[in-house]
């Protein structure tokens, strides 16, 4: 007997140095497709209070974790959602604006804080799931990296490496299946934000790009350096690194540089995608844009797609944010469901991780189920086993992705405008003052992205001549635009048919009436191929260098020459705009 238990022993010891041995081995693209299909335990530990007069109030944690509406967390809850279809579940945390005194200068985070979310994070690990922990937000703090005040700045930094400090000793003896996530979509142009919370004695600057872009690095390559100085298990911790605010796009630029890494093969990229916003972050299924094209389906690839410039070099993605986000009446979007499978499939075929954002509008925590059947349903089939066949898994993904493109109409609108590759079209991008009513915003014309009710008037251009593009809000749902949150007259491919032309507005028009603008607008182009003259959009904190006017030198131009302050833009019933094209005099 005593030999068989001593045998028994040495077995179960090669299997435990077996075990930690494929665990040291398991890279970062591995390690995502073990992480599944995930989900975010949104509005909870993130909610926080964030006006100049608030940030910690109390020592309180579950204050905070119920103050956005959520329940608090049970064990129950995340064993049903491990039981639902998701593998990984990604915890965002307040931890300056809810446990620290940061805008008195004291970061020390309250030990009462980290116990409920480590509490948490181990009945989160004790349902066999992932973890992702991260700061999320936080009160917008992270505007002090771009304070005017040397100061703050400093302050910004010492506060960010002290707060990862104790979050990593407190969780330094957690395993693999624990990963910290630098930061949410901060790391980029929220170094610009201006928090009254937290930068009172100097408003932030706008930094330039390049500026942002060695901010974030820098950021970044702390975030690493902390981590792994902190000991326990962190020095070997999966770690994600938070993307150029988490933009697709934007991290695919070269300027973006994933830090350096004492550990081999442990470092994860972060990006969000809800794509289009007009239909994905739509308040409600009636204001919505429509989806389900063909090209709708062709162009969440082509964007999901450059993600796999990092995969390519050995880097795993997670996908931290996504989702057709239901209304706050709980009603699923149009096609919702096609297009979270079209969403899952992709990753599959990719190799990325991803995690739904949800604040139990998906899946309602209080009654442990999804509130949509089919969505039920559709998370139940998509879970990944942790052990299967990679090359069957993306074939399966394949035929479902192009089953789903074959199948979907070109169009929506029998009016619609064809597109050419040398047709030009001219029509007016827009999003409402609340977010509620848009059209087809971005450098690519899709009439179909139009919200319910409202008819656009789109133009082709034959060439060199005056025209009018307008949009009829009588038919929404609110019978009008409540104010602007962005708009631009955009023409397709005109850097490629009519390079260097421009566009001159002679008058605008607002339920009727002429409407004067308060600055020059100047024409410009993101994608080289598309050309717009912005009407109102205040993310442009520089002139593009390509800016030009149809007359004379670039004097008072602005991307802001509407004045939404101005009455007349508190409710548009009907906009309309006449411009001049053609090239430059």
């Amino acid at each position: 007997m005593k030999r068989i238990l001593i045998a028994f022993l040495v077995l179960l010891g090669l299997c435990v140095v077996t075990a930690a041995a494929e665990e040291d081995e398991i890279g970062s693209v591995a390690l995502t497709r073990l992480m599944g299909n995930g989900t975010n335990l949104g509005n909870t530990f993130e909610a926080c209070n964030n006006g100049a007069q608030y940030g910690n109030t109390t020592d309180d944690p579950l204050y905070y974790e119920t103050l956005w509406g959520q329940p608090v967390t049970t064990p129950e809850m995340l064993q049903g959602l491990k039981a639902a279809g998701f593998d990984t579940i990604r915890i965002p945390v307040a931890w300056m604006t809810n446990a620290t005194h940061l805008n008195k200068g004291d970061y020390t985070i309250n030990p009462l804080y980290l116990d409920r979310v480590e509490q948490v994070v181990s009945c989160a690990l004790d349902a066999d799931m992932f973890v992702i922990l991260n700061d999320h937000w936080d009160g917008g703090w992270y505007g002090m990296f771009g304070s005017e005040s040397a100061r703050t700045r400093a302050l910004a930094m010492e506060a960010y490496k002290g707060m990862w400090t104790q979050i990593a000793q407190r969780f330094e003896k957690y395993d693999w299946h624990l990963i910290f996530e630098g930061a949410n979509e901060e790391i980029g142009a929220r170094f610009d934000e201006n928090s009254p919370l937290y930068c009172q004695d100097s408003i932030t600057t706008y930094l330039s790009d390049n500026e942002r872009y060695q901010l974030a690095n820098e950021v970044n390559q702390a975030f690493v350096d902390t981590v792994r100085a902190s000991g326990g298990n962190n020095a070997e911790r999966f770690l994600l690194i938070p993307g150029y605010g988490t933009n697709i796009e934007q991290t695919c630029d070269m300027r973006f540089v994933m830090p350096r890494d004492s550990a081999h093969d442990k470092l994860l990229i972060s990006v969000h995608c809800y794509s289009p916003w007009s239909y994905c972050g739509a308040s409600d299924a009636a204001s919505a844009t429509k989806w389900g094209t063909a090209g709708n389906f062709q162009s969440l690839e082509k964007e999901l797609k450059m993600m796999s410039k990092f995969t390519s070099q050995g880097i795993g993605v997670v996908i931290g944010e996504y989702g057709a986000l239901p209304g706050a009446d709980g009603v699923m979007k149009e096609n919702a469901v096609a297009y979270h499978r079209y969403f899952l499939d992709l990753c599959d075929y990719y190799d990325y991780c991803s995690c739904l954002w949800d604040t139990s509008g998906f899946f309602v925590r209080k009654d442990l189920r999804f509130s949509d059947e089919d969505m039920a349903a559709l998370y139940s089939q998509k879970r990944r086993a942790n052990e299967g066949d990679i090359d069957a898994v993306k074939e399966s993904a394949l035929a479902s992705m192009q089953s789903a493109v074959s199948s979907a109409p070109e169009t929506f609108r029998e009016d619609a405008i064809e597109l050419g590759e040398d047709t030009i079209v001219a029509w007016i991008m827009w999003s409402s003052g609340d977010w509620s009513v848009s059209y087809s915003v971005g450098d690519t014309y899709d009439p179909d992205s139009v919200s319910a009710g409202l008819v656009p008037t789109d133009v082709v251009i034959k060439g060199e001549g005056t025209y009018t593009v307008g949009l009829d809000f009588t038919g929404t749902a609110n019978g009008c635009s409540s104010g602007v949150a962005f708009a631009a007259i955009g023409l397709s491919n005109t850097e490629v048919v009519n390079p260097g032309w421009a566009i001159h507005i002679t008058d605008l028009k607002v339920n009727g009436e002429s409407v004067k603008l308060k600055g020059r607008p100047y024409t410009t182009s993101d994608d080289g191929r598309t050309t717009r003259t912005n009407l109102f959009n205040e993310w442009v904190t520089a002139l593009p260098a390509d800016a030009r006017v149809l007359y004379g030198p670039n004097i008072s131009i602005t991307a802001t020459p509407i004045d939404r302050a101005d009455p007349a833009f508190a409710q548009i019933k009907t906009i309309e705009v006449t411009f001049k094209y053609g090239p430059k005099q």
